[in-house]
């Protein structure tokens, strides 16, 4: 790659000298904390790296179970992580491939700010405005219930849509709840904290106006 590459040392000094600046989000059952955590230029640097060395999964690991069928996920996807890692959901399980060096600095570096010791990370790539994720909640036995999912946006920015269990359908809604978007930014950082998944389902909808590639990283503690 070509270019300045990112190292520990120079993303904690450009942190050092500006404090992160949180921004809470709460509702009931619902605990965010957002941050603008790194400048375009180390976003960048970041994300041109990720784009060299992820190695998206293919074949059957493409797929999720919907009913007893499989389907095609609308975005590119893969896992990282500990040793004989592995993750379970939406009916597949999915192994996590050796940690590589970018994925390993932010780990660190989302460490130092929240003393959580991830060992796994989903990354998800949407080539486009019409990738997208559905409404779900991360509720699965192999994660660490009571650790923050620290979810980290490269690229486009897109409108990540949260609604509260007892209103998602309109026919059925027990209650009247209003839905929460946030705006993810390129570089930010999104810590869902506990009980939101227990309570909140969460979704990146289609976006005609937003074409550009955008990365997720969302780091978990699994147990």
């Amino acid at each position: 790659m070509q270019g300045i590459k990112i190292d520990l040392e120079s993303v904690f000094s450009e942190l050092n000298d500006t404090k992160v600046e949180w921004r809470k989000i709460s509702r009931e059952g619902l605990d965010l904390d957002y941050s603008l955590l790194f400048s375009k230029r180390i976003a960048d640097e970041i994300m041109n790296q990720l784009e060299k060395e992820v190695e998206y999964y293919s074949g059957d690991l493409t797929k999720v179970k919907v009913f007893g069928k499989l389907h095609n996920i609308p975005r590119q996807q893969v896992a990282y992580g500990d040793n004989g890692l592995t993750y379970r959901f939406s009916g597949v399980t999915i192994p996590a491939k050796p940690w590589i060096e970018p994925l390993k600095i932010i780990r660190d570096l989302i460490f130092r700010l929240t003393k959580v010791e991830y060992n796994f990370v989903l990354v998800n790539r949407y080539r486009n405005g019409s990738d997208h994720i559905g409404e779900h909640r991360d509720g699965e036995s192999d994660l660490d219930a009571r650790a923050p999912i620290a979810s980290v946006s490269l690229g486009q920015q897109r409108q990540f849509i949260l609604k509260h269990a007892d209103c998602r359908k309109k026919r059925s809604a027990k209650r009247d709840i209003p839905k929460v978007t946030v705006e993810l930014q390129h570089g930010s950082l999104l810590l869902m904290n506990p009980p939101t998944n227990q309570f909140w389902y969460h979704s990146l909808p289609p976006r005609k106006n937003a074409n550009g590639v955008r990365i997720n990283l969302t780091f978990r503690k699994i147990v």
